[in-house]
């Protein structure tokens, strides 16, 4: 396992992914948080049973993050107000996913997993992030 959580003696709480989420948003370019918008994050152990049979996933560890909204794309000003973007990590996976890598920081795994959501609100497939990603 990666040197990511020194110090500590237990894994890393909700809260403390809550808040390794809220820097990785902080420190995203000024840009790109304006371009966001509203997207209300959460972070919960799993997610529900409801949106794992909704993905056809049997295994609960197989969802690191979720995005729950209308993208970016598909918004228009004659709507009515939807409901605010969410972005959903999921600490038993990320934290299970961290462990079984060691290439990475905790820092580094949230950031990932948030910025893939948070391109899931800009309207982008997963074909369309992995393609992104295969380019850095």
């Amino acid at each position: 396992m990666s040197d990511a959580w020194p110090g500590q003696s237990r894994a890393p709480s909700l809260d403390d992914l809550a808040a390794l989420a809220e820097a990785a948003f902080a420190a995203l370019p000024e840009t790109f948080r304006l371009q966001a918008g509203e997207v209300v994050f959460r972070v919960d152990d799993f997610a529900a049973d409801e949106v794992l049979d909704a993905l056809e996933l049997d295994d609960p560890f197989e969802l690191t993050g979720l995005y729950h909204g209308v993208d970016l794309q598909h918004r228009s000003v004659l709507d009515p107000m939807p409901h605010p973007s969410m972005v959903f990590l999921y600490r038993r996976p990320i934290l299970d996913e961290w462990a079984a890598r060691g290439d990475v920081t905790l820092a580094e795994l949230v950031t990932h997993v948030l910025i893939h959501e948070i391109g899931h609100h800009f309207g982008l497939s997963d074909d369309d992030i992995h393609a992104i990603e295969a380019e850095d």
